[in-house]
């Protein structure tokens, strides 16, 4: 059974229950608040919260940052079973999650992205799945930036047809043209500083933008009872 897409929880290895701790806060946000976008996954996203780049792209499109630091994508599916998507209705829930999957290969990576895909719409029928594509990672070209431009095509392929289901390519522009990355795009080579992500999200804020824009449409040409 490929592990990818198996729900599991992040073992407890500090002591001091921290991730269960997070998904439970994020849980009760749910209660609490009402989004239209609930950002869903791992690092790339968690790193924005509170960021100039967050603030600027998506905190004024009443988003909610679901995202761990760690997770990988038998960790987000184990949060969705257990309650993360639980209690709320958000037009849009992006998910992005499958780079910290360094041990699997691409094939099962991109198995366990649509298996979260399919726990997603399990537990939100309405709603939109935008699926921003994973970033290069390392300064220099390597076999995970290969891995991860190749899970790219696999979920691209796999996810044609689907209903309310768009990848979104966010991972042009990081790369230099001696296929080196800079510091100050990507501060550890693998998460974005805020030069790096306003040079790269504008695609995804704009996608957000017209689909939260046409509910708005639909909204209003739906006739009153």
């Amino acid at each position: 059974m490929n592990p990818c897409a198996v729900p599991t929880a992040v073992p407890d290895v500090d002591g001091d229950k921290r991730w269960q701790s997070i998904h439970r806060r994020f849980i009760s946000d749910c209660r609490e608040k009402d989004p239209d976008v609930i950002f869903l996954g791992d690092c790339i996203f968690e790193t924005l919260q509170d960021t100039d780049t967050w603030n600027q792209y998506f905190a004024p499109l009443h988003c909610l940052n679901f995202s761990i630091r760690d997770d990988r994508t038998e960790h987000v599916l184990w949060r969705i079973d257990n309650g993360a998507l639980d209690s709320v209705n958000p037009k849009i829930v992006v998910l992005h999650v499958g780079t910290n999957n360094v041990s699997n290969s691409a094939a099962e990576v991109a198995e366990g992205l649509l298996a979260n895909v399919a726990k997603i719409r399990q537990k939100l029928p309405g709603a939109y799945i935008l699926l921003p594509s994973l970033l290069p990672r390392g300064q220099q070209p390597n076999s995970l930036r290969d891995k991860n431009a190749e899970i790219n095509e696999l979920v691209k392929e796999q996810t044609k047809g689907l209903d309310r289901v768009q990848t979104v390519a966010i991972d042009k522009g990081l790369v230099q043209g001696d296929g080196s990355i800079s510091h100050h795009d990507m501060f550890d080579y693998k998460n974005l500083t805020n030069t790096g992500a306003k040079k790269i999200l504008e695609p995804l804020h704009d996608l957000l933008t017209q689909i939260l824009n046409e509910n708005e449409l639909e909204r209003d040409l739906t006739p009153s009872e």
